[in-house]
């Protein structure tokens, strides 16, 4: 007996993306780390030790402050397979609690360290851990609950919360640092994000195995007619050629964002020297980032949802290679206003990928297997952290960040290409009605 589908989407459907968004609010410290560079580069006193609420802590370079923050987003990445496991399997209320447990005991371990390789294995190795175990819970939860139709609204509303932590995070995270110190800064958010994570955790929901997601009025929709009806096993994915251009799509659209993210502060800074106001709060560049990034993921998948992923993706790609090409002219003009909207589109492309992945995924493979086929996938976010440290070597030995910008731009154009080629992979099973059918006409024709 076939099992119709739902009416509409159960209230727990809902309260699991809301307390998803929330978490992510949590999870999402990483999109602030300018702030805390800002804080401890200074290049020409690398090594010297800090004096006042930061005594203990020693200057960095860039390459150095880059470190942290690319070892967090490598097992970030990571951890995203074996935590999108943990979702499949126990359901995602473990892992996210895990995630919050992690990410905490990282700030704690980061501030008591006061030190590079504290900030490597608070920040780096235990909050990286923390992102990938509890970001792979939410997304995928949510997305089983609704149907193909609105699979970009609800990816992009539920990482919103990811993007959007910079919001806050930016001016919460100078203010500690200006009154508390580096180590206090990290402190209070620690225990802020352990006690929501682990509450909101106990709010995400899995459907029933009889569950179907209510079916939209307009079956033809885009994203409708371009999804597959079999669920694939995390093996199946491997042999088809699409999954490589997948992870390869999302690291070109990662690549840039994580350039402008690791960068934020110290570009207002520069664009803004002869601006006293913009120069000594340049965390209002990471929290408008934050918000426009937030708001890229909500807004792309809900056109996404229209006009199909890949129209939604080469768009992004090809209006955000424009403004990274011309990123380094708006910094020597030292416009303000331009270099918001340029950064911006950075930020609003770079959203919208890790609004479009995680649907063209369920899309492409189905959602019972989402939350270990997704964390597959995502290892492609993971590998886009090259920029960042590319960025900040080319920095270091340049004294500009103009030739990284100038080859990320590059990277997304070859992206828009790569997107292009990109079609749903067939199954077996959707191929055999084909071959069936073929075969039942020959034989009327014999």
């Amino acid at each position: 007996m076939s099992v119709q589908p739902a009416a509409k989407v159960p209230l727990k459907g809902w309260i699991t993306t809301f307390a998803g968004t929330t978490i992510n609010l949590c999870l999402g410290i990483l999109y602030a780390w300018s702030i805390w560079k800002k804080a401890l580069v200074d290049v020409d006193r690398a090594g010297e030790v800090m004096t006042g609420a930061n005594a203990g802590w020693t200057y960095l370079t860039n390459a150095q402050a880059a470190t942290p923050f690319a070892i967090c987003v490598i097992l970030f990445a990571v951890l995203m397979i074996p935590g999108g496991r943990i979702q499949d399997r126990f359901g995602p209320k473990v892992g996210a609690t895990a995630g919050g447990l992690f990410l905490a005991l990282g700030c704690v371990v980061a501030a008591l360290m006061k030190s590079q390789l504290g900030l490597i294995i608070g920040f780096g190795i235990l909050g990286g851990t923390g992102m990938g175990l509890g970001y792979a819970a939410p997304t995928p939860a949510a997305l089983k609950w609704f149907g193909p139709h609105k699979r970009g609204l609800i990816a992009g509303a539920v990482v919103a919360g990811y993007g959007g932590a910079a919001i806050y995070i930016g001016g919460l995270g100078q203010y500690f640092i200006d009154h508390y110190g580096i180590s206090g800064s990290f402190f209070a958010l620690g225990l802020i994000f352990a006690v929501v994570t682990i509450l909101c955790g106990q709010l995400l929901f899995t459907p029933p195995k009889d569950y179907v997601p209510p079916m939209p009025a307009n079956a033809n929709s885009a994203a409708n007619q371009d999804s597959t009806k079999h669920d694939w096993t995390p093996k199946e994915i491997f042999k088809s050629w699409q999954f490589y251009a997948l992870v390869l799509m999302f690291t070109i659209s990662t690549q840039s964002g994580l350039l402008i993210i690791a960068n934020a502060a110290g570009l207002l800074k520069k664009a803004a020297a002869d601006v006293p106001f913009f120069a000594a709060n340049a965390w209002i560049l990471v929290s408008f980032g934050g918000l426009i990034n937030a708001s890229g993921r909500v807004g792309t998948g809900f056109y996404s949802d229209k006009i199909g992923r890949v129209n939604a993706y080469c768009l992004n790609c090809a209006i955000s290679a424009g403004c990274m090409f011309i990123l380094p002219y708006v910094i020597a003009e030292q416009n303000i206003v331009l270099l918001f909207m340029v950064v911006g589109v950075a930020y609003w492309q770079y959203g919208g990928g890790l609004s479009l992945m995680p649907s063209f995924t369920a899309d492409f493979y189905g959602s019972k297997y989402l939350g270990f086929n997704y964390g597959l996938v995502f290892l492609g976010w993971g590998l886009g952290f090259f920029m960042t440290s590319l960025g900040g070597t080319i920095e270091d030995l340049t004294g500009s960040l103009r030739w990284a910008f100038y080859m990320s731009a590059g990277l997304l154009m070859l992206g828009v290409v790569i997107a292009y080629l990109t079609n749903r992979p067939k199954h077996a099973e959707e191929k055999a009605p084909v071959v069936a059918k073929a075969m039942v006409t020959e034989k009327a024709v014999d």
